[in-house]
């Protein structure tokens, strides 16, 4: 074999290997974020349809199959979030059902879709309330976040079971977040905190814990007691 020819070969031979090396990289890196879609079947997708359930956007039995109805509910709450709409639970969208656990290393989750879930929770429990009010509930949640004894994301504190009644009562999903509310998010999540760091909020005339009373309270903004 000529020089040449030697060469060539062991350049073909390099490129086959880099070739080969990329997709295998790129196959691990498919493998490690986790996506469930249409034919999806197991406990993973019962815990969607769960989170789904819980938030109102799906209201079918809850099977462990990813079918069509499940399919409408998922883009019916990524059209809330922000996120893309596709009907796909791949890593960006677990994390916004609080599922972060199954979502693998892949996907990140945007300003923007923080922004959005943050006004919606605070359109769903304050909508009626001040501007002030609005972004203090907004700020209980992001302390919350910030908290050692509450979920360390976002979407896991929204919809921790039993944490915001907007939540089970699926006020969350119906209710239409007006521009105040996404406002006093964006005011929240830049730092104002009109509750001083509070990590819970009642309202006096409806609340039928015994416990929240004892928590010390800290500040009353319009219907809420905002306490540590």
């Amino acid at each position: 074999m000529t020089r040449k020819g030697f060469i060539r070969r062991g350049a073909a031979v390099l490129l086959t290997f880099l070739l080969l090396a990329g997709a295998a990289v790129f196959a691990a890196s498919e493998a490690s974020a986790a996506t469930y879609r249409y034919g999806s079947r197991g406990s993973v997708v019962k815990e969607i349809q769960q989170v789904l359930k819980r938030t109102g956007f799906y209201t079918y039995t809850v099977d462990g199959i990813y079918g069509s109805r499940t399919v409408t509910a998922v883009k019916s709450f990524q059209r809330s979030c922000g996120l893309t709409v596709d009907g796909i639970c791949g890593p960006v969208t677990l994390k916004y059902l609080g599922l972060g656990q199954y979502a693998g290393t892949g996907g990140s989750t945007s300003s923007s879709a923080d922004l959005t879930l943050l006004a919606r929770i605070i359109a769903a429990e304050a909508r009626g309330e001040s501007y002030n009010g609005q972004v203090a509930v907004g700020a209980v949640i992001l302390n919350r976040v910030k908290h050692p004894s509450f979920p360390n994301t976002l979407s896991g504190v929204i919809y921790q079971p039993g944490a915001f009644t907007a939540i089970s009562d699926g006020q969350f999903s119906s209710t239409t977040v007006p521009d105040s509310c996404r406002r006093a998010a964006s005011d929240a999540m830049n730092g104002w905190d009109p509750t001083g760091g509070c990590i819970y909020y009642f309202n006096p005339a409806t609340a039928t814990s015994s416990w929240i009373w004892s928590r010390p309270q800290v500040i009353k903004i319009g219907r809420h007691i905002f306490c540590k």
